[in-house]
């Protein structure tokens, strides 16, 4: 397996999916019991996921640079990246951003996400 190629294909959905402001898009990336860590006080699961990205501006777009990756066990992947989400009217945020992936009998999905803005 590769691990790079795993979480790009799982990051670039995320991507589309917050350009084009379709929560829904992005909470099907997530499991079921996910855990959940934007900006705000923690989630569990797609619907918390999808209400984040539904509040989230019009124009919102996420950069991604994947800094390390680690596979965990044969059905769990970790990685480690740094992201700029640009707005039309704000500054850029940039972030850093946890994220394990899990495979089930539907594929891949995360199943942790956890960001940290760093001063």
């Amino acid at each position: 397996m590769n691990t790079t190629s795993t979480l790009t294909s799982l990051l670039d959905q995320w991507k589309t999916g917050i350009a084009a402001h379709d929560s829904a898009a992005v909470a099907k990336l997530f499991t079921d019991d996910a855990i959940f860590q934007g900006l705000r006080p923690y989630t569990i699961g797609p619907v918390g996921v999808a209400e984040y990205y539904e509040s989230q501006p019009l124009g919102l777009t996420a950069d991604y640079d994947l800094l390390e990756t680690r596979q965990l066990s044969d059905d769990l992947v970790l990685g480690y990246l740094e992201v700029a989400f640009s707005f039309v009217d704000r500054p850029t945020v940039e972030v850093f951003l946890s994220i394990v992936a899990r495979r089930n009998d539907t594929g891949w999905k995360l199943d942790h996400y956890q960001v940290s803005k760093l001063a």
